[in-house]
């Protein structure tokens, strides 16, 4: 591929943390103080007049805060900045339609996250093929997974750096992410050829020229009885809980063990996605894919008391499974890395796409036959096909009827009325 000007691009790179008990201890007590310090702003903009909820008041609030509670200086303070900036980051975003109102952040469901605003800070080294270094504030030198070459040492420069990290807990553990700023080339056109994409269950992803990428299950057979043995020990374990009662340590670490599963589960899927649309990105110079509304998709069936719905468990099981494949994140992925290659990523209208001949171009009732199966009903035609190909085809023709969406312009968002905006927004 030919290469052109160079320019700057940032990317994200995530690795594991290696981490103690007693520096895992610490790490918690920092996200729950950073969780506890953007409740505290929350509450001190809804109790200051409009006049008042400036930045250098917060700023203010926050420095007294700390000095007034004391475990909220666990949290460093350039990462109860990262706090602040966060917050009035958030209202912003809600001022201008791309988000709802910040609200106060739970215990249980707030993602634990910490910031690491400066890069210089880290002090980053290599010391092992698959092990390298960096320095958390207030928790010590730690180790990390070292799966991509990082601009560190001798790679460094104005160009080539670490900007900053943010530290994250799931449900297998604490992750740092690395902000990275390099210097590219810039990539000319993509020469490669035009092809359209088909989003299914049974096949995943099939393309117009006839390839498809599969996977099989994300857990093992083994690791999916283990996961049905536990949630059926939690059943059993909540159904046994008065009302009121606060759940055993024992629930929770059930709990803890069915979220390590499933996270387990995510991360292959996750590695799936990365590798397969890095592939059709390289390969192909033009890639069109349906403008999929997932959200209506997913929707239940149950209705109401007086209408109940239909198949609502055949519904529901075809709901998970199209959760399940993260569509909607698969076309952020070929988004960016189709651009990164020269690439283009389009979309078209996904109405008819899999009814309809690609042969002849006719809808004709009945002529998918099966879940594989397409056969053209239309008695001038009589095309047969795989029907997940036969839709791929089907949204390449669109492209190149002139029938592909025009996206606006920057980020593509739903912007409220200015009548819907919060009242305390301002």
């Amino acid at each position: 591929m030919s290469q052109g000007t160079l320019v700057k691009r940032q990317f994200g790179h995530r690795a594991r943390l290696s981490l103690s008990r007693a520096e895992v201890s610490r790490m918690d007590g920092q996200a729950h103080a950073a969780r506890t310090m953007w409740n505290l702003l929350h509450a001190w903009w809804r109790m200051m007049p409009r006049e008042k909820r400036t930045l250098a008041n917060a700023d203010a609030a926050i420095r007294q805060a700390r000095k007034d509670i004391d475990f909220l200086a666990v949290l460093p303070a350039q990462a109860a900045q990262s706090v602040l900036k966060a917050y009035f980051q958030a209202w912003k975003n809600c001022w201008e339609g791309r988000a709802n109102a910040p609200n106060f952040k739970g215990r249980i469901r707030t993602v634990m996250s910490v910031d690491v605003p400066q890069g210089r800070d880290l002090h980053i080294t290599r010391v092992h093929r698959r092990w390298g270094m960096a320095n958390i504030p207030k928790v010590g030198r730690v180790r990390f997974r070292w799966t991509k070459c990082l601009p560190v040492g001798k790679r460094a420069s104005a160009e080539n750096r670490i900007t900053g990290a943010r530290l994250v807990k799931d449900a297998l553990g604490w992750h740092v992410a690395f902000r990275v700023q390099t210097l590219e080339t810039e990539p000319k056109p993509h020469r490669g050829a035009e092809v359209g994409i088909d989003f299914g269950i049974t096949v995943p992803i099939a393309l117009s020229d006839g390839e498809a990428y599969e996977h099989g299950e994300w857990l093992t057979d083994r690791e999916k009885s283990k996961l049905l043995h536990l949630e059926r020990r939690a059943a059993r374990r909540k159904a046994h809980r008065k009302p009121g009662e606060r759940a055993s340590r024992r629930l929770h670490h059930t709990y803890d063990q069915i979220r390590g599963l499933r996270a387990k589960a995510k991360r292959r899927a996750l590695d799936w996605q990365h590798q397969t649309t890095t592939a059709i990105a390289r390969t192909y110079g033009t890639v069109v894919v349906e403008a999929l509304a997932i959200a209506n998709m997913v929707k239940s069936a149950k209705g109401t008391i007086d209408e109940p719905g239909k198949n609502v468990a055949q519904k529901a099981g075809l709901n998970r499974a199209i959760s399940g494949e993260a569509w909607g994140r698969t076309v952020t992925m070929l988004r960016y890395k189709t651009a990164w290659h020269g690439g283009t990523l389009h979309r078209v209208p996904a109405p008819d796409t899999s009814r309809r001949c690609s042969a002849c171009g006719v809808v004709t009732p009945g002529s998918r036959e099966s879940q594989a199966v397409f056969v053209c009903k239309n008695p001038d035609c009589g095309w047969s096909g795989n029907s997940d190909h036969n839709a791929a085809r089907n949204v390449l023709d669109l492209y190149r009827r002139g029938l592909a969406l025009i996206p606006a312009a920057g980020r593509a968002v739903v912007r409220r009325g200015k009548r819907v905006k919060p009242a305390t927004a301002r």
